[in-house]
């Protein structure tokens, strides 16, 4: 299959128009801060009245209460949104941020507030390529036939804390929303604008000493098994049963090589983990 057809998918499904959302009885009970999934559609419905409409083939309504905050605007359709219409479109968002190295995509993966976007920004400083920031979209069926997964490139702009901006030396741009202390910054080495095979998820964790770890067996199934919103959304989209859901993951389990990141939350020693990190990924490839 055309790697890029993915990516062409979503570009023209996430065309925009503003204006009054399709009248639909199945949203019309929403309560605002929810979302909804069925079948070919999804809405949101945000705060202020402000409403996300899309369906297969049709786009993405915008409709503007009076209440709604304009600004704001990008983060949801960024976010729930677009993972939304990945999973509807038969794609698989998951919750990381990534680099890019000599063709390939390395991921690190973790809670909100476990450093994703700061690790890969600091890897900008050895080299590194930002791929994606929060959201990777995985396109299972996307590969050369040799069983590598697909990731389409990152389709959000790079966001950090204050005390990201400090720790990385990332160049801040302005302030995301009025809610969020984070700023909109430019990636250190640039971004990658192609569609290239997944070569490593990375599970970011909080340790004694930096070390990469490799995970194996069973262990490997439970660490996909994630209760972000986009794990959410993929298991509305596909409807999976428990065991259809366990197929699943076994079978992703087994194209995805991972692995662990154990290292301290500790500013003084950030520099050497980023630096272990970026030895990790230019290892990897060279022992390829």
């Amino acid at each position: 299959m055309d790697p890029t057809a993915a990516q062409q998918t979503m570009t023209r499904e996430t065309r925009l128009r503003l204006g009054p959302v399709p009248p639909d009885p199945d949203f019309a009970d929403m309560a605002e801060q929810t979302w909804r999934l069925l079948g070919d559609r999804f809405m949101l419905r945000a705060a202020g009245d402000h409403r996300f409409h899309y369906r297969r083939g049709h786009g993405v309504t915008v409709e503007r209460g009076e209440g709604a905050i304009v600004a704001d605007e990008e983060l949801w359709l960024n976010g729930s949104v677009y993972a939304a219409i990945a999973c509807i479109n038969g794609l698989l968002p998951i919750h990381a941020s990534a680099v890019a190295h000599r063709g390939r995509v390395y991921a690190f993966t973790g809670p909100s507030g476990a450093g994703k976007s700061t690790l890969v920004t600091a890897l900008g400083g050895h080299g590194l390529p930002m791929f994606c920031d929060d959201t990777l979209v995985l396109d299972l069926e996307g590969g050369a036939g040799d069983g590598q997964v697909a990731c389409l490139p990152g389709h959000k702009r790079l966001k950090l804390t204050p005390e990201a901006l400090a720790l990385t030396g990332a160049v801040a741009q302005e302030r995301v929303c009025a809610d969020l202390d984070k700023f909109y910054a430019v990636p250190p080495a640039g971004d990658v604008g192609a569609v290239l095979p997944l070569a490593a998820l990375v599970f970011l964790e909080e340790g004694g000493e930096e070390a990469f770890l490799p995970i194996a067996g069973a262990e490997r199934i439970a660490r996909l098994q994630d209760d972000h919103y986009t794990a959410q959304l993929f298991l509305a989209a596909r409807g999976l049963d428990r065991g259809a859901l366990f197929a699943h993951l076994a079978a992703l389990a087994r194209r995805i090589p991972m692995a662990r990141f154990v290292r301290p939350r500790d500013t003084a020693r950030f520099a050497s983990g980023v630096a272990l990190a970026a030895e990790y990924v230019k290892s990897c490839d060279s022992s390829d």
